[in-house]
C-alpha cells in the first residue's frame, strides 16, 4: 500500500459544513476518513454519504458494545451504509464480536448488487487515552501490553479482521497475529505535536516500522493552519519509513 492508502484522517467535527470543508480540501490528498461518535451523533448517515461522494472511504468508528443481537443489527446498518470499515469493543466478548462479523457478511451478500463488499470489522483493544493506572482502577491486573495482547487474541478467536491498538503495542501484536492481520493505530502525533488527551502515542514513522497497517491522525491535520500541508508532511514521513 502507498502512504496515502495507509493514512486515515479523523473528522472530529460536529456539523456537515465543517466536514464538507475538510473533505473538499483534503480529498485529493487523503482517501480514507474516520467518522466517530461526535460527527455521527450530530449528522448521522449524511456524514458518511458526504465522504463517499467525494470518492473517499469511511472508517465508522462507533465502537459498538452491547448485547450480541443489538450489535449484529448495528453491523447490518453499517454494512448497508457502504462503509469500508467499522469497529466493535472487544470488552463485549467473543459472542458479540462473532455476531457482528456474521451479520456484516450476511448483509453484504444480500446486497451484492450495491457493489459494497463486507466492511472490515475491527476490535477496539484499549483506548490510547488509557494507561496502567486506568487498568488498576478497573480492577484489571495486567500491564497495558498484556491486556492489549489478550484482547487481540479475543479478536482472532471471534474472526475479526483486525484490531485498533496504539503503536506502543503494535510490534508485539504484529509478531503474535501475523502479517495479514489488520492493525489500525490511533494516537499518532508528528514530532513536536501536542499530545492532547492521548497517553500512548507515537510518530508515524515509529508506528509503521512497528507494523501498523493504517494510521489514524486527527487534530494534527484537521486543526492545522494548513490541513493539506500537514497531511502532506505526514505522508512524507510515512513514505520515508515505509519499506521500499
Amino acid at each position: 500500500m502507498t502512504p496515502a492508502e495507509r493514512l486515515i484522517v479523523a473528522l472530529d467535527v460536529a456539523d456537515l459544513e465543517s466536514t464538507r470543508r475538510l473533505v473538499q480540501r483534503l480529498a485529493p490528498t487523503v482517501t480514507h476518513f474516520k467518522i466517530g461518535s461526535e460527527l455521527f451523533t450530530a449528522c448521522g448517515p449524511a456524514a458518511v454519504e458526504l465522504v463517499q461522494k467525494a470518492g473517499a472511504k469511511v472508517f465508522l468508528d462507533l465502537k459498538f458494545h452491547d448485547i450480541p443481537n443489538t450489535v449484529a443489527r448495528a453491523a447490518r446498518m453499517a454494512t448497508r451504509l457502504g462503509v469500508w470499515m467499522f469497529n466493535v469493543h472487544l470488552q463485549g466478548g467473543v459472542a458479540m464480536c462473532r455476531e457482528a462479523v456474521a451479520a456484516a457478511q450476511e448483509e453484504a451478500q444480500k446486497s451484492r448488487g450495491s457493489g459494497h463488499p463486507r466492511p472490515l470489522v475491527l476490535g477496539v483493544t484499549l483506548l490510547t487515552s488509557m494507561g496502567e493506572k486506568d487498568l488498576v482502577d478497573l480492577g484489571i491486573r495486567k500491564t497495558v501490553k498484556d491486556q492489549v495482547l489478550y484482547l487481540t487474541q479475543v479478536a482472532q478467536k471471534a474472526g475479526l479482521d483486525g484490531v485498533v491498538a496504539s503503536a506502543q503495542e503494535t510490534k508485539v501484536l504484529r509478531f503474535a497475529a501475523g502479517p495479514t492481520f489488520v492493525i489500525v493505530t490511533p494516537g499518532i502525533r508528528p514530532a513536536g505535536a501536542s499530545l492532547g488527551d492521548q497517553v500512548r502515542v507515537e510518530t508515524p514513522a515509529v508506528a509503521l516500522k512497528a507494523g501498523a497497517s493504517y494510521l489514524v491522525v486527527g487534530r494534527p491535520i484537521t486543526e492545522a493552519a494548513d490541513p493539506v500541508a500537514a497531511a502532506q508532511a505526514i505522508l512524507q514521513e510515512m513514505a520515508a519509513a515505509s519499506p521500499q
